[in-house]
């Protein structure tokens, strides 16, 4: 009886220990995940070189409009090799409307939006 005991107070400690280091674990992914991004952050900022915008052709090929300077230069990207392609002026690029705003959704209001989209739920479609 003694014996079965202790086999169970040694497995619940064992089984806390686990769950303490994966804990741990995940706190140190996410303390160096937050470093390594403000860290590539700060060494980013450029003012000269900005990716204005890109489209994807195909699985590895791009076409990027890119700022340097005052110029904007269209490159095309592919898998072992970059081509300028032609150079635009300021006044043929169009503003790109900023993503900012779907940001500020909450997690229920985007699963809503996703049910009401796919038919699924949302309040539009309880009755």
């Amino acid at each position: 009886m003694i014996l079965a005991l202790t086999d169970r107070a040694e497995s619940f400690t064992q089984f806390l220990t686990v769950i303490i280091v994966f804990v741990l674990v995940l706190v140190l992914t996410y303390l160096t995940t937050r470093f390594v991004g403000n860290y590539q952050k700060t060494k980013s900022v450029n003012r000269n070189f900005e990716v204005v915008e890109t489209y994807r052709i195909t699985g590895g090929k791009y076409l990027q409009i890119v700022r340097i300077g005052q110029k904007y230069i269209v490159i095309g990207i592919g898998k072992d090799d970059v081509t300028s392609i032609c150079e635009l002026s300021a006044e043929d690029i169009k503003p790109v409307p900023e993503a900012s705003s779907q940001g500020n959704l909450s997690f229920s209001a985007i699963l809503e939006k996703v049910g009401v989209r796919t038919g699924k739920g949302g309040s539009e479609n309880e009755k």
